[in-house]
């Protein structure tokens, strides 16, 4: 039997050109196996503000988002860290994502935060937060962290780390996402009625 290719889109929570989550998320690409089919999400800044009365007929952004997040079996984001929480654009991007609630795209799909900042605290208290708001929202989520404190010393200019421990702790976190997303891919295929395909 040939293994499927596990699906993988990747999500920087900040918007800014030179974004240090942004590098971190392509670190985290090139860390993934080469059976893997890698898709980056950059469209974050188009999705308008949460409206429940458009829950039904969501703006042509939301439908794009949610598409991908049907077609990936697992999710990486790299967060950044806002006033001690999560980054607006992105915290509404996943309330989008989590209705409606009986067939919301992010149910049961594996996932995993990673996060940097250029304090000393790495951005531990939004990815706590991303990975409590993920969870309450059925996601499949990973309860691993990777704090990148003082990113602009860690990252170096060829896009690895300078400290091996960081890319220790970023392979550990890569395979349980590998691992919940095959646990979730298992219980699709039991639960699915003969013949469906996903």
């Amino acid at each position: 039997m040939t293994q499927a290719i596990t699906r993988v889109l990747g999500i920087s929570g900040s918007l800014r050109r030179d974004s240090f989550n942004t590098k971190l998320l392509a670190v985290a690409a090139d860390g993934l196996p080469a059976r893997i089919e890698y898709q980056r999400y950059e469209a974050l800044r188009d999705i308008p503000p949460f409206n429940a009365d458009d829950e039904g007929t969501p703006p042509a952004a939301v439908s794009h988002f949610r598409s991908l997040l049907d077609w990936a079996d697992a999710v990486i984001i790299a967060t950044p860290e806002y006033n001690a929480s999560i980054p607006g654009q992105l915290k509404n991007a996943f309330d989008w994502a989590s209705r409606p609630v009986t067939t919301a795209a992010l149910r049961g799909l594996a996932v995993a935060v990673i996060g940097a900042s250029t304090s000393s605290f790495g951005a531990t208290w939004a990815q706590d937060q991303l990975r409590g708001s993920l969870g309450a929202a059925g996601a499949r989520v990973v309860d691993l962290e990777l704090a990148v404190a003082e990113v602009e010393d860690q990252l170096s200019d060829d896009g690895t780390f300078r400290d091996p421990q960081l890319l220790d702790q970023l392979t550990a976190i890569l395979d349980a996402l590998m691992a919940e997303a095959d646990i979730a891919a298992t219980e699709r295929d039991a639960s699915a009625p003969l013949g469906a395909s996903r």
